[in-house]
């Protein structure tokens, strides 16, 4: 019977992996299809959200019933409510990236963006991918170290979307109103994104140790 739980809890681990790696092919291509105002790969973001998707449910019924019928305790047990956390936290970072390629495809055939505010929100969209590969990876090794990790990794783009503010917010920006709306929104998805996977990152650290980190 034990022997059968810890495979389950294997398979949900393995699920939950796999919602972070399809959450980072989502943003690298959203990020790719913004610079290059790429409409089919705009489309393919949509397809790998529907994969995340379609892995919650599966994810959320094998905790539950991890829950109802095994009735773990201590460490299993955190292991177990971490998991139902997570699938929401995962969901949310293929919405946030989803409304990304919205953004490409409402402003096609043009650019959402351009000149330097198109650089930045590249570099953010690449360290927000860089974040996912960690996050996926602390998921299947349950490693503290590299799950702290995530949290100063995410300075970075924390830093990243504070230029893009000061630079869209300097009188000498010569963008249009739309288009300092459309940049604002995008900082804010990648931002959130990154948030989500430091939150993976705590998820991880609680459920190996049991202590909340909180900074």
């Amino acid at each position: 019977m034990r022997m059968k739980f810890h495979e389950q809890l294997d398979e949900l681990t393995d699920r939950l992996a796999s919602m972070c790696r399809l959450a980072g092919e989502a943003v690298q291509a959203a990020t790719e299809a913004l610079v290059l105002a790429d409409l089919p790969l705009a489309g393919r973001v949509f397809d790998l959200n529907e994969q995340i998707e379609e892995l919650r449910g599966p994810c959320e019924d094998l905790a539950m019933a991890l829950l109802a019928l095994q009735g773990p305790v201590a460490r299993d047990l955190r292991q177990v409510v971490t998991g139902v956390h997570l699938v929401t936290d995962l969901s949310r970072m293929g919405g946030l990236v989803q409304h990304v390629a919205e953004s490409v495809r409402r402003r096609h055939p043009g650019h959402v963006a351009s000149g330097e505010a198109e650089e930045l929100l590249s570099r953010m969209g690449r360290v927000a991918a860089e974040l996912a590969g960690l996050a996926e990876w602390v998921l299947r090794t349950h490693d503290p170290e590299l799950a702290a990790e995530i949290g100063r990794r995410d300075d970075e783009l924390d830093d990243l979307h504070r230029r893009l503010l000061t630079l869209i917010e300097d009188p000498a920006w010569s963008g249009t109103i739309p288009a300092a709306v459309d940049v604002t929104l995008l900082g804010r998805f990648y931002e959130r994104f990154g948030d989500h996977t430091v939150v993976v990152g705590r998820r991880v650290i609680f459920l190996v140790t049991g202590e909340q980190m909180t900074s």
